[in-house]
Parts: structure tokens; sequence; C-alpha cells
């Protein structure tokens, strides 16, 4: 397989599970989004230690890393930008705002492609450009829609969109960028669960069995799909990256309304429509682009 289709399949699949994550959080209503996002922290890096185990990687890349700045500081970037988003998700889905965060995750490949443009030169299309402007209006309706600036969905889609912008300058694989995230997230994670369960705040072992077990499982349904994202980001551009980012709010658009019965008055469709719309038009011109570029690989091959 190629490897930008390989790129393709491997971001895919990230975003399919990052959909229906939306489903997994609200089984921790036990706990306060604080304490969630501190447990996503700590087991996320017990996930990345089996990981590399049955990958066959070691540890000795490790410490030349953390001892080098050039490669340290845009890893540690990274952290800060996708605990961010973390606690943003966690957040939403917990007072049932869920919309909120599909929203987010709609408007995010906007914000992709523009720091493309903006950060790494990439050139739009005028195509991507009327989408752009679709989103940016989508936005305005939304804000309107919500009766006030829907901060939960601004504040993921800018920070994951920079923690895919940072993926770009980290000098490491996949598995090792997201290995040094969760190494840099573990110790005032684990402090902050050490306090709340020596303070009575904790949910750890005073809820059930099956809770304990989801809070360390939220560490896997996070890493594995942030495994997956940090390969594809490497193998595609921004904007690829941007298209495939559709997939995992048109999920959790569809559980935050039909699962979750959140209310959807017709501003709010109304605001929703602007976004697909946008959407349409991104799908659009990716089709387009790629059968001219298909017609010209035919073309330039040689005849037998």
């Amino acid at each position: 397989m190629p490897e930008s289709n390989r790129g393709v399949a491997i971001g895919a699949s990230a975003f399919v599970f990052w959909g229906f994550a939306a489903l997994y959080w609200p089984l921790l209503s036990a706990s306060e989004p604080s304490e969630v996002l501190a447990h996503r922290m700590v087991w996320s890096l017990l996930a990345m230690c089996v990981f590399l185990l049955l990958a066959r990687r070691g540890w000795a890349w490790l410490l030349p890393v953390l001892r080098s700045p050039r490669r340290f500081l845009p890893v540690a970037a990274g952290a800060v930008l996708i605990g961010l988003n973390w606690w943003g998700f966690i957040y939403a889905v917990s007072v049932e705002e869920t919309l909120q965060a599909s929203l987010a995750y709609f408007v995010n490949p906007m914000m992709a492609v523009c720091l493309g443009v903006l950060v790494f030169s990439e050139r739009l299309r005028p195509t991507q450009w009327v989408a752009v402007g679709l989103g940016v209006a989508a936005v305005g309706v939304m804000t309107v829609a919500y009766g006030s600036t829907p901060w939960l969905a601004l504040l993921m889609t800018s920070a994951f969109a920079a923690y895919g912008a940072v993926k770009k300058y980290v000098d490491l694989d996949g598995m090792q960028s997201l290995t040094v995230e969760t190494v840099l997230m573990f110790p005032p994670a684990l402090g902050y669960v050490v306090y709340l369960e020596l303070t009575g705040g904790g949910t750890m072992f005073s809820v059930s069995p099956g809770h304990t077990a989801l809070l360390v499982g939220g560490g896997f349904v996070t890493a594995l799909p942030l495994l997956l994202f940090g390969v594809a980001v490497r193998l595609v551009p921004m904007n690829v990256i941007g298209m495939l980012q559709y997939i995992a709010p048109s999920i959790i658009f569809v559980i935050g309304w039909l699962v979750q019965g959140e209310e959807m008055p017709p501003s709010r469709w109304f605001g929703f429509g602007f976004v697909w719309l946008a959407v349409l038009v991104f799908v659009f011109d990716q089709i387009r682009v790629s059968a001219s570029r298909e017609r010209k690989v035919r073309a330039t091959a040689p005849v037998d």
C-alpha cells in the first residue's frame, strides 16, 4: 500500500475510534471531569508501555530526547495542548453538551487547513476557501443558537488543531512522541489522583470494581487513537487530515442527538447546516482534485 494511502487509512481509524469514545466517558459520571482527566493521563502511560512492549521497542531513545530541548519542547507543547482538548471533551460529554464537542470537531478541519496555510505555507484552492468561509459562518450562527459563545467547542478545536500542527515539528515517530507526552503528564496527574484519594475526594476505589476498570481502561481508549493520529499526521498533508476529521464529529453528533437526546432547535439545525455544506464543498474539492491527478498519472504513464 502506498504511504499516503496507508496514512489515510490509519487516520480514518483514529477518527472512528474518537467518535465512538463519546459513549465511553459518560460511563464515568461518578467522577468529576478533572479526576477523569487525571486518570486518563496516568493510565495512558501504562497503555503506551504495553504498546511499546508489543512493538518490541526499547527505552534507550527516551533519555536523549528528554536531554535535547530541540526535541523535547515540541513534545511538551503537544502534551499541554492535548491535555486541554481532553479536559474539554470530558467536560462536554459529562454536562450533556456533546453537541458542542461535535461542533468543535466539525469546525476543527477548517482550523487545521488554516494552520496549514499560516504555518506550513500550504496553498488552498478556491473551493477550500469557500469551505473555510462557511465554517466561520457556522460558528457565528451557532453562537447565536446557543445564546452565548460556544467556548467549549472553541477550546477543543483550537487545542486539537494546534496539537496537530505541533506534531509536524516533532522529530519522533508516533509511538515515541506519544510516549514522551504521557511521561510528561504522568507526575502531575498521579499527584492529583493521590491527593484526591487521601482527602476522600477520589472515586478510584469507592464506587465499584467496574468503575475502577473503566478509569484504567480510559488510558487505552485515549492512547490508541492518538497513536494512530500521530502516525497519520506525519504521512499525509494537514489538509487531508482536515478532511478525515469529519468522521469523528459525525459520529459524535448522532450520539448527542439520538443517543443522549440533546435538544436540536431550528437555530442549531441551521448552524449545523452551514457546517455540513462546508463538508460537502471540501469533499467535492478532494474528489475533483484526486480524479484530476489520476488522469494526469494515466496520461504520463508509459505505454507498453
